[in-house]
């Protein structure tokens, strides 16, 4: 399970977000929306105006949410 972390350059809340995830050595992608508008794009089709977005076992997380984020990780080490 790998999961993808929507983000921009300097984004505070982003970074904390990676920080958790490297704690928890939760494996990630970065799409930086910043470098790479597509990406933006991915981001308002999910219907989020803003990052960081995590996916998850396939589920979008908006923001820093790290009960939710375990919850999903949890949930695909059962897949």
């Amino acid at each position: 399970m790998k999961a993808i972390v929507y983000a921009t350059s300097h984004c505070p809340e982003c970074n904390v977000l990676k920080m958790f995830l490297r704690d928890y050595q939760i494996e990630f992608e970065v799409r930086n929306c910043t470098t790479t508008p597509a990406y933006w794009e991915d981001v308002k089709n999910m219907g989020f105006l803003g990052v960081p977005v995590t996916i998850v076992n396939d589920k979008p997380i908006q923001g820093f949410n790290p009960e939710e984020i375990m919850k999903e990780v949890e949930a695909a080490k059962g897949k």
